[in-house]
């Protein structure tokens, strides 16, 4: 039988397989599993300790306890007697427990749900002329990690549910830690920080029953957007495709704010930073983010993780859109402070600075993913903050929540956060101290330690803030008129949609409001709608069985800007989910044969089959990842069909609800999965047995978006061709009814 390890197929829960019985022979602890990496082996002051990455995992053949004294026994409690009251001085079970029980930190406000990888960033060099930072030079490479999150959500909340994201990177350089902290949407809902926790608590879950979970799809979020209209624009962002993403390998990030870049000379530049998918940007539709909430909440997490393993390696491009450091800091019109506000690609182009590949899972969840803490006041030479409203907040506010989150000011000296650049700080003691200082004089000037540490100069390296002039103005709460505008951006973001992806927003916001009680929020809502598109509103009016209100407001149109849609182009396939659905008719050799063409682009081929275990036919055999009750369509990109007519043994509603009560073949489950793949618009590929199985549940093979073929290779390429540009979007009756008769 030949071999398949030629083909990685993700989700080995260990570095070596298990035995069936219970090991006994000691041994030491096994190694990490090849895709994970530890936080690089540094002390808590950032000096290389020659150690491997995994000295500080646990050591040593025997259960010990925290002290290292071995254990005969961790199953019993220590009795007065085998049926007496468990006695004080057990101090094992005192020691497990009382661990146990303080094991959880407080989750985060905000972003608590997340996954994160390790990886390195490259750099082109192309950015030296506008900043000196070291880690933008020119073919300097840099570690990172990086942490993805929703939101809104609880730390067990769902993946898929329609939400920002967060999108942040922790870039360990040899001139201290560089913190880009953004999500994957370029605009905020407010103008200014002092409204965070307003907005933060309108979103959450209802304090008096503590629900919806990781939703916006409620009274309290649509009272609070309606009321406060700077945040249209992100909640229209929100409502489109980009607020379900397929994946995180597949969603944009973005710095939001404008900060400035200092060069060697002195000059400053304004920017913005992106992080531009090599894969580009794909999302969901609607109800395949449902099904996928139901099935697999943790469906981003492990499709991160699952790559990374697989080694189809995650890759984004960071970039930078660049503007004159002028007075006003306004750049076409746009107010450059203002977070609600993106300046379209077509007015400055995204200008390729280096590449970032994620290519290690983490070894700990907790102490990497959990523990790592961001705060973009993380700075290095060469950059610094604007004036940004939002983000002055975000400097007093992200140093704040480390401090209550991981118990002390010294989180820093957490392995995840600690810098690959020598630390000689004199900040000292407080909880969680884990370095040892040395020296009688943690101050200066001092004389007792030599008068170190020293202050750098600029030719040192050190971190000049940029000599900005502050004009005389007077002390009050308000905001510049350039802020006023809350509509204009909305406008240009929805008419620069296609047709489908407009449909899709129309959907969002009919669904959301639906779900509002109260008819006020509704018609207030919709009020802002009227003034952003008529035609939109309209769409969402019908939808709410509502009038449709007239604008209130003049609002200027700007030119569409095609860079946000995510639709019309074809991108890399690498990385893509794509299952083959086999049975004992399938000819095995051209399913292995499509599963090697499909490894080969870089693709994740996971053959489906009635049972576990293999399939095995004229001296082959096909090791088998998901049967029919295991498997559903959401998890995959596309569907290749090479059998399927057999029935699973459990394909009874008794065993399977979703198997139904079959009537002949296919496997009702295998129906299902091809008509919601059909219906989410997914690519599907057939030949040979699997033509009958097309057949027998109604999709013809001239249907747009299905490759019909007489052997693996050519159908392969085909679903690969069509891959390419995400999903099979003529498959859709797109309307356009929302599309505005201005455009």
């Amino acid at each position: 039988m030949p071999a398949e390890d030629d083909v990685v197929i993700p989700g080995v829960p260990s570095s070596e397989p298990p035995a069936l019985e219970e090991p006994t022979t000691p041994r030491e602890p096994l190694p990490p599993k090849p895709d994970q990496r530890a936080p690089e082996a540094v002390s808590p002051t950032g000096s290389p300790t020659g150690a491997p990455a995994t000295a500080r995992a646990q050591s040593g053949q025997y259960l010990t306890t925290a002290q290292g004294l071995r254990l005969q026994d961790t199953d019993h409690s220590l009795k007065a007697g085998a049926r007496g009251p468990i006695l004080l001085q057990d101090h094992h079970l005192r020691e497990k427990i009382t661990h146990f029980d303080h094991e959880r930190i407080p989750e985060r406000v905000v972003h608590a749900r997340g996954a994160g990888a390790h990886g390195v960033f490259r750099s082109y060099g192309t950015a030296a002329k506008v900043t000196r930072a070291g880690f933008l030079a020119a073919d300097v490479e840099t570690p990172v990690f990086v942490r993805f999150s929703t939101v809104l959500g609880s730390r067990g909340s769902a993946d898929a549910v329609r939400d920002t994201r967060g999108f942040s990177t922790k870039f360990y350089t040899d001139e201290g830690t560089y913190d880009l902290v953004g999500n994957n949407i370029p605009v905020f809902f407010i103008q200014d920080g002092i409204k965070f926790p307003d907005v933060v608590h309108a979103a959450k879950p209802h304090p008096d029953r503590e629900i919806p979970q990781a939703q916006s799809a409620h009274d309290t979020f649509w009272d609070f957007v309606s009321l406060h209209t700077e945040a249209q624009a992100h909640t229209l962002w929100n409502m489109s495709d980009r607020g379900i993403p397929r994946s995180y390998r597949t969603m944009e990030g973005f710095g939001v704010h404008t900060f400035r870049l200092v060069n060697a000379a002195g000059d400053t530049t304004l920017v913005k930073f992106h992080w531009k998918p090599k894969q580009d940007v794909h999302s969901l539709v609607w109800e395949e983010a449902q099904i996928i909430n139901g099935m697999d909440p943790d469906f981003h997490r492990r499709d991160l993780a699952d790559a990374i393993e697989a080694g189809a390696y995650p890759e984004w491009e960071l970039g930078i859109q660049t503007f004159p450091d002028t007075e006003d800091q306004m750049f076409e019109g746009i107010d450059l402070l203002d977070p609600t506000k993106f300046v379209p690609e077509e007015l400055a182009p995204v200008q390729p600075i280096g590449l970032m590949t994620l290519n290690a899972n983490p070894t700990n969840f907790f102490a990497e993913t959990e523990q790592v803490a961001f705060h973009p006041g993380h700075l290095v030479p060469g950059i610094d903050v604007t004036n940004d409203p939002l983000l002055q907040v975000r400097l007093f506010s992200y140093l704040d929540t480390q401090i209550s989150r991981l118990g002390g000011p010294n989180f820093a000296q957490i392995p995840i956060n600690r810098p690959h650049a020598p630390v000689n700080d004199m900040l000292r003691d407080g909880m969680h101290q884990t370095a040892v200082h040395g020296g009688a004089a943690p101050y200066r000037p001092n004389s007792l330690d030599g008068g170190c540490p020293f202050l750098a100069g600029q030719d040192m390296g050190a971190y000049v803030d940029v000599p900005e002039a502050v004009a005389q103005s007077i002390k009050e709460r308000s905001n510049p008129a350039s802020f006023d505008d809350h509509y204009s951006q909305a406008r240009l973001f929805f008419r620069s949609l296609s047709a489908v992806e407009q449909d899709h927003v129309v959907q969002a916001y009919t669904f959301e409001l639906g779900k509002c009680f109260e008819t006020a929020v509704r018609e207030r809502q919709l009020q802002a709608l009227a003034n952003i598109d008529a035609a939109l509103c309209a769409a969402v009016a019908a939808g709410l069985g509502m009038p449709a209100p007239d604008a209130t407001e003049q609002v200027p149109d700007r030119e569409p800007s095609p860079a946000v849609s995510q639709v019309g182009d074809t991108w890399p396939v690498a990385g893509r989910v794509v299952g083959i659905i086999a049975d004992s008719s399938s000819d095995l050799a051209e399913v292995e044969a499509a599963r090697k063409a499909l490894d080969g682009e870089g693709m994740v081929p996971l053959v489906i089959a009635p049972t576990g275990g293999t399939l095995s036919s004229d001296g082959l055999s096909v090791t088998v990842q998901r049967t029919f009750l295991t498997a559903r369509s959401t998890e995959f990109d596309a569907l290749i069909v090479a059998g399927g007519k057999q029935p699973g043994p459990d394909a009874t509603a008794g065993r399977d609800a979703k198997a139904g009560e079959p009537v002949g073949a296919p496997d009702p489950r295998v129906a299902l999965m091809l008509s919601e793949a059909y219906r989410h618009a997914k690519a599907i590929g057939v030949w040979g047995s699997g033509s009958a199985v097309l057949e027998a549940i109604g999709i013809q093979q001239e249907t747009v978006g299905v490759a019909a073929g007489d052997n693996a290779h050519d159908v392969t390429a085909e679903v690969s061709g069509l891959l390419a540009a995400h999903r099979a979007w003529d498959r859709f009756p797109a309307t356009g009814a929302a599309a505005s008769a201005e455009q």
